[in-house]
This record gives structure tokens, sequence and C-alpha cells, in this order.
């Protein structure tokens, strides 16, 4: 009866009845460890927390959680039992504002489930959840959309879109966005949450009152003062409605004096007594959630100028030029990159989708830094690529690939704003695609361009270096979707003295990959892992039914005429040795895989390339112009067990962080000292197939 007054939320009466249930249970229990002791006291705890009574309700919480303690130590107990005690005390100290301490409970909750129970879990994505909430507190927002984004997916696939633990975990996403200034898709996850929570409660229920307050604060940060009121006011109301006067009090005043200072600001907005509404209400808030004075919005309404690029702290700023959506190459670059950008080496300030549909791979690259805990790294849209108007390539489906507001729609606008908020000769601008966009912003930005990059990295190739006195851009993919574009880059890197690093085909040959890596990464249960897994298997297999097919038919799109049967047998199959029947289906005859972009992210910090790589040096101008691989036998690569070694364990550790995974779960993926040996054969393999 007192859960289902708890329920209703009516405290008052679920706690009479735990203050007549309580002294039974101490008594049925006498000195005994009980668990069922241990439920009642926690349920009780809980009505107290809902109550507002919140010291009781720690005092509690904290006893209860010390009888399912002894009875671990007694070995009466799963340790699932300390979880249940870890979330609810940490919940209790997070109303009490006690964040530090709600994070540490919450996490040790996390850290059990993720122990014993699979991350499809419906009690994960609780831990996920209050965890991320947490984060948000603690101006840890960014790494909070990750788990939130988890959360939210888990969610979804066991309660459907209707339920109100869906609603809850979007509301917990939106807090996410809201932290990093993602002002757009908080609202649109705050809008689901409402619709859910106002059909599966009534309009009056106490639940939806911190989700008015979330949604009213975010409003704030955007200038809609008016309708930010009115849903402070509507929360005041239902709490009139479900609590006595004293209970739950200082949710009530934060209401009443954040619709006061509303008040003020509406008054001196209608009489233009004020500038910037918003910059004002950044300042007054009275939200400990609302920690956007020292975020920066990427919303497509307003987009602001970047923050300056903190070198020092974060790490070499780099823009990103992708295609991602046509392999996984492109989403394996954006998860050594979220590893090398914790570790601050590399501090991403932009990354920009070509190569049409491009609008496409720009939601599909925001979902993925997302789950990567990249949440604040701007997205912006760019060209087509080389690709004529009318005709769009594939992009690969994944459920983090969302429809989100906070894209930039022009990526040029982003990357001149990335590059002014750079110091002078200080950032790298990574090619993962075609160089279209490269062309343009040398063509219409030079000055910027020359004062402001101090290399660019191209994953592509050039034609051999002795054949010229510059270097010369080859038919490599990259190049060939727009290799006007490319020349042009080249020639003008060369021209202005701006430095280039190009990582050819040749090193990505001499460091091949076993496809049982990805099986291994996906063993982390991180929903990127999952969908490159996947996806894996399926662009493997529309390259080779591109390449089987004649050199003139347009299905083949820009695949370079080397690229034929022959080829892929040789570059994936390891021999040269074709079958007379060509298999319909190629991913039990593979048995490696090249990594090229990955690579490329790793030259982009001098300690890797240093360490891993040999390039050969072309000086043009009196500046240097790297080349990583400049032939079948000169591959580039120092090492390739050790580069292995090195890039597995930085996908590793990126994943595991994104999902605030202490340490690899049981039974999950091999450590990259395991699959040494495995790579060390497929060398040697593949070096005298060559």
């Amino acid at each position: 009866m007192a859960a289902l007054y708890q329920a209703q939320s009516k405290y008052d009466a679920a706690i009479e009845l735990h203050e007549q249930a309580l002294p039974v249970a101490r008594n049925m229990a006498g000195s005994s460890t009980s668990l069922n002791l241990a439920e009642n006291i926690s349920a009780y705890a809980e009505s107290l927390r809902k109550a507002g009574e919140l010291r009781l309700a720690e005092k509690y919480h904290r006893e209860a959680l010390s009888i399912r303690t002894r009875a671990i130590l007694e070995n009466t107990s799963s340790e699932l039992e300390l979880a249940v005690s870890y979330t609810q005390l940490g919940c209790t100290l997070a109303a009490m504002n006690q964040h530090k301490e709600a994070y540490h409970r919450h996490h040790l909750a996390l850290t059990l489930r993720y122990r014993y129970l699979d991350i499809s879990h419906g009690l994960v994505a609780e831990s996920l959840n209050y965890c991320a909430e947490s984060l948000c507190e603690l101006g840890r927002g960014e790494e909070g959309v990750s788990l939130a984004f988890h959360a939210v997916a888990i969610r979804k696939s066991i309660f459907g879109t209707s339920h109100p633990a869906y609603a809850h975990a979007l509301s917990v996403l939106a807090s996410c966005y809201h932290s990093v200034g993602r002002y757009s898709d908080a609202c649109d996850c705050l809008e689901t949450c409402l619709q859910i929570c106002e059909v599966a409660f009534s309009k009056s229920h106490a639940n939806i009152i911190p989700n008015l307050i979330k949604y009213g604060n975010v409003l704030r940060s955007t200038g809609d003062l008016i309708k930010a009121r009115s849903l402070y006011q509507r929360a005041m109301a239902i709490h009139q409605f479900n609590f006595k006067e004293g209970q739950q009090s200082g949710q009530f005043e934060k209401c009443w004096r954040i619709i006061e200072s509303l008040n003020q600001q509406i008054r001196k907005k209608d009489k233009g007594e004020i500038e910037s509404i918003t910059s004002s209400l950044r300042r007054s808030s009275c939200s400990t959630t609302d920690t956007t004075d020292s975020s920066v919005s990427v919303d497509n309404v307003s987009p602001t100028k970047l923050s300056s690029a903190d070198i020092e702290a974060k790490g070499t700023p780099v823009i990103i030029f992708t295609d991602i959506g046509r392999d996984v190459d492109d989403e394996m670059a954006l998860v050594l990159l979220s590893s090398l950008t914790r570790k601050h080496l590399l501090n991403p300030i932009a990354v920009i989708t070509t190569l049409s549909p491009q609008r496409d791979r720009a939601h599909l690259a925001r979902g993925s830094l997302d789950t990567l805990g990249l949440a604040g790294v701007p997205v912006g849209i760019g060209g087509r690529g080389g690709v004529a108007d009318g005709v769009d390539l594939e992009v690969y489906e994944a459920d983090h690939s969302r429809s989100s507001s906070s894209i930039y729609e022009s990526g040029m606008e982003l990357v001149c704003q990335a590059l002014d908020s750079a110091p002078n000769k200080s950032v790298q601008i990574l090619c993962l695609a075609s160089l279209s966009d490269m062309a343009e912003l040398i063509q219409e930005h030079e000055d910027l361009f020359t004062s402001k990059v101090k290399e660019v990295v191209v994953m592509g190739g050039v034609v051999p270096m002795e054949s010229s006195e510059t270097l010369i851009p080859d038919t490599a993919y990259n190049n060939n979707c727009d290799l006007p574009a490319a020349k042009f880059v080249y020639e003008k890197c060369q021209e202005l003295c701006v430095p280039t690093a190009t990582l050819s085909r040749w090193a990505a040959y001499g460091c091949p990959i076993r496809p049982n890596l990805m099986d291994e990464l996906s063993k982390t249960k991180h929903m990127v892992a999952g969908n490159i897994r996947r996806k894996s298997k399926n662009s493997l297999d529309q390259l080779y039914n591109k390449v089987i097919l004649p050199l003139d038919d347009p299905r083949r799109e820009k695949l370079p005429a080397r690229c034929d049967a022959k080829w892929f047998y040789k570059t994936f199959c390891g021999t040269e040795d074709m079958p007379e029947t060509l298999p319909q289906e190629i991913w039990s005859h593979v048995e490696k895989l090249n990594m090229y972009d990955p690579l490329a992210v790793l030259i982009c910090v001098p300690e890797y390339r240093n360490t891993h790589f040999e390039g050969k040096v072309k000086v043009v101008n009196g500046v240097s112009h790297v080349v990583i691989g400049t032939s079948e036998q000169e591959t580039g690569v120092v090492d390739p067990v050790k580069v292995y070694k090195e890039y597995s364990l930085l996908f590793i550790e990126a994943l595991q962080a994104a999902l605030h995974q202490p340490e690899m779960p049981e039974g999950s993926a091999k450590h990259p000292d395991l699959l040494i040996n495995e790579t060390a054969q497929l060398t040697f393999n593949f070096s005298r197939a060559a």
C-alpha cells in the first residue's frame, strides 16, 4: 500500500504506513542480517526522499546500505543488492546538492551492474542515467551525453517510446545537451519527454515538475522568456497540488525566485533596457544544471563564436573533413580521435562532412561524436565532394544517427570560425575525404588558411616523388573524387609554404588487422563498436560487388581502374590466386582489413608519427612535405605489430571511457597483448604475398 501511495504522489500516506511497518520488520529480523529489513528501510527512505525529508532519507539509506554490505560479507546476498543502495543513496545525495559523492555512489552501482548484467539490461540504463545527471551537475556534461545516449537506446529497446522510463532517459539526455550549449536538441528531447509523461501520468502528477523546470531552464538560455515563465508557473501549480506547505519547499522557492527574475527581465526587455537578454540570464541563472556560462552553442538558430582553442591544456587543434558512412574507417577514426582527445593530444574544433548526401553524413557524425564523449565538438555540412548534382552515394544506417538541430548548415562558415578561434600556425587539418572543401577553403579564405594552419594531413597518395619537383596527387580514392581539387590543394600548399603529411594506401597495407578485431571491440557493448562490426562486413561486400564490375560500369562510381578483383583478393584475402568462379559472398574469405583513416589520425600526433612511421620528405620552397608509404615495399610502417597494439589499445580505451567502464567486463574484449601473435602472423603472411 505504501508503494501504491508513493506512486500516486501521496507521500504523507506512504510515510505513515512505512512507520507502522518498519518496527514490525525490525522485530522479525532480530539480530540477524535481513535483506527484507534492508528493503523496508530503503522503501521508507525513498518515500522520505520524495517528500523532501532528505536528511532522514540519507540516514535510512545509509542504514540499508550497511545491512546489505554485511550480507555480502556473510555471503548471504549478491553484490547486485549493493547497487540498489548505491543508487538510492546517490539520488538522495544529489537532491542535497552533494553531487561529487552522488556520482561516486552511482558509479559504484554502474560498475557492479556492468560486472553482472548485460549492457542492454534496464538496471544498467538506470545507472547510466544517474551517472549522466551527476556529471552534468559536476560540469562534465559532455561526458554525460555518451552515457545518456546509451541509456535512451536501451530503454527504447526495452520499453518502447511511450513509457515513462524512456521519457526519463530523454530528460537526462536533455540536461546533458543543455550543459554543452545544445539548446535545440535539449528542447526536442524535453518536448517528447513531456508528451509521454502527460499521457502516462495525470497532468498534475509530481513527476512532471522536474521536466517542466528543466524545459524552462533551456528556454531561458534561448531567450524565450515568456514560454519559460509559463512552464515554471505550471510547475508551481502542480507542486501546490501534490505537496503540503513546507514539503519540497526548495523546489517551490526556486521556481518562485526564477519567475520573479523573469518578470523583471520581461519588463526590461519590453522597455528596451537590455541589449542581450540571453547573456544576462546565463549570469543570473539559479539552476544547478544550467552550466552554460562557458559553453558554446552550435545550434543552427544562432551559432555563436567558438571559444579560443587552448593548445596547452587541450592539445593540437584539429579540423576533420570526413565522408563518414561510406565505410567504417571514418567512424573508427572518430573512435581513435576521442581517445587522443581524452589524452589532451588532439583537440577537435570542427568536423565537416562531405560527399553527397553530406547532411545525412553530418547526422551520423553528430551521433557518433555524442556517443564517444565529444558532444561539444561542432559538426558542419560540407560540399558534395565531387559528386554530380542529383547523385547521392550510400550512407550506412546506425541507431545513433539521428536528426539533430545542432548542425552548422554551412560547414565552411564553421571552418572559418574554428580557424579564427585558434592561435596562428596551430591548426592541423585532417582530410579523410575528397579535397573539394579544402580547395574551396584555400581559394576563398587563403589568408586565414595560411595564417592559422600549421599542417595539412591527407589520407590519399602521390605519384612517385622522384618523378617531379613537387608533390602531385595520384589516383587514390579520395583524390579521385575530385582530382582537380586535389591537384589544387597540393599545388597551393606547396606554393603557400604550408606543410603537408600524406598517408598512402601502402601504409595501410603495411599495417593490416584481422577482422576479429571488430568482434573484440564490439564486446565493449558500445553502440558504435557494434555498428562498426556489422557495417565492416557490409562495406566490404559492397566494395567487392563494385570491383568485380566491368571498368566502364557507372556503378563502380569513383573507384580507380586498378581496383579490380585481383587487387581485392591480394589486398583483403592475402593471396593473388583467385578462384575460377568468383564467390557471391566474400566475408568468409577475408583475412585482413586495412585501417586507412585511423592511421591518418594517429600521424597527427608527433609522438606516434615519430615512433611508428618513417616518411620520405620532399622539400619545396624550403618547406618539408612528408609522405608515409611510397610503395608496396616501402610502407613507412616501422613495426606493424607495435602500431597495431598501440591503436587497438586506444580503440578499447576510447570505447570503455565513453561508457565509464572501470575495466574490461568479464568475458569482454581481449587485451591487445593477446592479439599480437595473430597480427604478427598476419604481417608475415602479407610480407610473403608482397
